[in-house]
């Protein structure tokens, strides 16, 4: 089960373009002690902008540092990330820093569009330039639609991904809301994926969403914490986000055990509604658990303390 520990840090009109939210918490190791999360708050229009806070890796509720400025901004007018940028995994490679993210399109018969771009680090994590203008991960012939929340994992010879790729869209009130699953996609180089239209997290009912993988290897298996909703009332209402729990031997086949998910909502204040968004950490022989809770990051980044090894054995 997590423990939970509670808030880490909440948004409150620091700047111009940190005025609300702090989405998507994605955490790293820096090894001094300290542990970097990533997040997305949301600038004076509305638009996710990149940027990170470090805290302490024996107490992460202790806030070290707050960046004050954007890690990247707003791509040129037209490209796949002209309307916001949302980080959502971090990798170390060759003394490099590798962040994928999520690009916003705002849309005009649906709300908006998504497509998985890549920045990368030479100085640690502290800056991030682009490495391309485009996405390396977009929608194509056998998925039609958006791909969205990618998480990478690299292991000696292959680079695993995992990622949300919709389905298509359901019309609620006269909205269309997005449908998506989680599928996977491999690459040699983090860069070129080859993807086999391979879904991993099969939805538990017709008109469920199931996005935001987070995984670990332990034990010989993979193991992933990701989000899910319903489609009718998931804005803070009874079908808004909770994390389930899937493991897998290779990657690409999945067993759904959501009851061993080990959290759940609170039954008041800031995660009483919703709990979306988790970010599993190894540090020091030790499980963090980062997340959001009511209002997609409004109310803040979380934590949580794994204290039961058994889940998934």
């Amino acid at each position: 089960m997590w423990q939970k520990k509670g808030l880490i840090f909440c948004t409150d009109n620091n700047y111009e373009w940190m005025i609300s939210h702090a989405s998507v918490p994605v955490a790293m190791n820096l090894h001094n002690g300290n542990i970097r999360i990533y997040f997305a708050p949301r600038n004076s229009k509305g638009q996710s902008i990149p940027s990170f806070i470090d805290v302490s890796g024996d107490n992460p509720a202790e806030v070290k540092y707050i960046h004050d400025k954007p890690l990247l901004v707003p791509g040129k007018r037209g490209a796949f990330d002209d309307s916001g940028i949302m980080p959502c995994s971090v990798i170390e490679n060759d003394k490099r820093i590798y962040l994928y993210y999520v690009g916003w399109n705002q849309g005009v018969s649906v709300p908006y569009r998504n497509a998985i771009g890549l920045a990368v680090s030479t100085d640690g994590g502290d800056n991030f330039e682009r490495l391309f203008e485009g996405p390396v991960v977009d929608r194509n012939r056998r998925e039609p639609y958006f791909t969205a929340s990618p998480f990478v994992y690299k292991d000696e010879h292959t680079w695993h991904m995992w990622y949300a790729s919709s389905t298509g869209f359901v019309i609620v009130n006269e909205r269309p809301e997005p449908l998506y699953v989680i599928k996977y996609a491999f690459s040699a180089d983090g860069i070129e994926w080859i993807r086999d239209n391979i879904t991993c997290i099969n939805p538990k009912s017709e008109f469920e969403a199931n996005a935001r993988p987070s995984v670990i290897k332990e034990d010989g298996l993979f193991k992933m914490w990701f989000t899910f909703r319903g489609s009718f009332d998931y804005r803070d209402g009874k079908d808004s986000y909770r994390i389930g729990y899937a493991v897998s031997e290779d990657g690409k086949h999945w067993k759904r055990m959501d009851e061993l998910a080990g959290i759940n909502v609170s039954v008041e204040g800031w995660d009483s509604k919703m709990i979306t968004y988790p970010c599993v950490l190894p540090y020091e022989g030790k499980k963090y658990l980062f997340y959001n809770g009511n209002g997609f990051g409004r109310s803040g980044i979380g934590y949580a303390i794994w204290q039961d090894e058994k889940a998934g054995k």
